[in-house]
């Protein structure tokens, strides 16, 4: 081969070679890898049953999702922060890894907290006493100090979750409370929710308590199981759906429901939870 040939040859060689390894292709945006989407919940039984459709509706979107759940029935704020002071190994730490179900007992909330980048962590208090706002104190701002200096994503965003009233008929103790009236408690816990969140500086509130009192309004008093927790088909999806348009945007046209809960019932809890987004403080009127 002549000089000027070989020469020519190299550079071609060379631009080849800088072309494919030096300037991959630039993907599209569906080619894109997704990132994950963390979400840590310090709570009991209720956020247990606010993330339980979660992961499935995330999937149906094209959403990768890991949620933890810090979980001991009944846990109280005051309980949460005794568990932090004291280093107590007390949760079972529920994770859902894109789909992948676990849980490890005997948990500290610090080991959890380190686990993942979370990108949001949750708080609630007790479901007795969520509409009682001394309860929410000393403990509330202490815990979110801890779980703002050892979480390890300094970008971490903060929300509180609305709980739900308690059934009409409920025998739990702690509906007392509020004389046994639900919409009494629903009011108060949707009042003091909001006033803990300013105090707080805790930017996001999940209205599940709302959209579950416009269900109730909707479709009667058939939203829980026991009289407080939510069963286990349209309650649960009801709030499973509130959690996604909190986090993600608007759910209305996700294909998923559990088979507990038909197409139209899936619309219909689609459309309260948007219509709770929209209108947190009060029951929607749908349109």
């Amino acid at each position: 081969m002549k000089p000027n040939r070989l020469n020519r040859f190299s550079l071609l060689c060379s631009l080849i070679y800088y072309l494919i390894v030096c300037c991959p292709p630039t993907l599209t945006a569906q080619q894109q890898p997704r990132e994950v989407v963390r979400i840590l919940a310090v709570g009991n039984s209720f956020s247990d049953d606010g993330v339980e459709y979660l992961d499935e509706l995330a999937k149906a979107a094209g959403i990768r999702l890991i949620v933890g759940n810090l979980y001991i029935g009944g846990c109280s704020l005051e309980r949460h922060w005794e568990n932090v002071s004291k280093g107590l190994p007390a949760y079972d730490y529920r994770k859902n890894c894109e789909g992948v179900q676990s849980n490890t007992p005997k948990t500290s909330l610090l080991s959890a907290l380190q686990d993942e980048p979370w990108d949001y962590i949750t708080v609630q208090q007790v479901s007795q006493n969520s509409g009682l706002y001394d309860t929410y104190y000393p403990f509330m701002p202490s815990l979110l100090q801890y779980l703002r200096t050892h979480a390890t994503n300094p970008g971490v965003r903060f929300a509180i979750h609305q709980v739900w009233a308690y059934a009409c008929d409920s025998n739990h103790s702690g509906f007392a409370n509020y004389d046994n009236d639900q919409s009494r408690m629903y009011r108060e816990i949707v009042k003091t929710v909001n006033r803990v969140s300013r105090k707080e500086h805790i930017p996001i509130v999940i209205p599940s308590g709302t959209a579950i009192q416009t269900g109730r309004n909707l479709m009667g008093d058939r939203m829980t199981r026991d009289g407080f927790h939510l069963d286990y088909g349209l309650g649960r999806y009801i709030a499973a759906c509130t959690w996604y348009e909190t986090f993600f945007g608007p759910v209305e046209g996700n294909p998923f429901h559990p088979e507990s809960v038909s197409p139209r019932e899936a619309a219909l809890g689609q459309r309260i939870a948007h219509t709770a987004l929209q209108h947190p403080d009060e029951p929607g009127v749908l349109k």
